[in-house]
């Protein structure tokens, strides 16, 4: 097989990071909502703040 292996490496690096920033996306934005919407209900923070 001719795949050359530097290149295979950093497909696997770059997907792998990919992968990693979408999982934080995918975790941090309703975090971030549900922490807001608890602050304004518990201390009546504005949901700007």
């Amino acid at each position: 097989m001719d795949t050359n292996i530097g290149l295979l490496i950093l497909m696997i690096i770059g997907g792998g990071a990919g992968v990693i920033t979408s999982l934080y996306l995918l975790i941090s934005f309703p975090a971030v909502i549900i922490w807001k919407i608890y602050r304004k209900l518990r201390y009546g923070y504005k949901l700007t703040q």
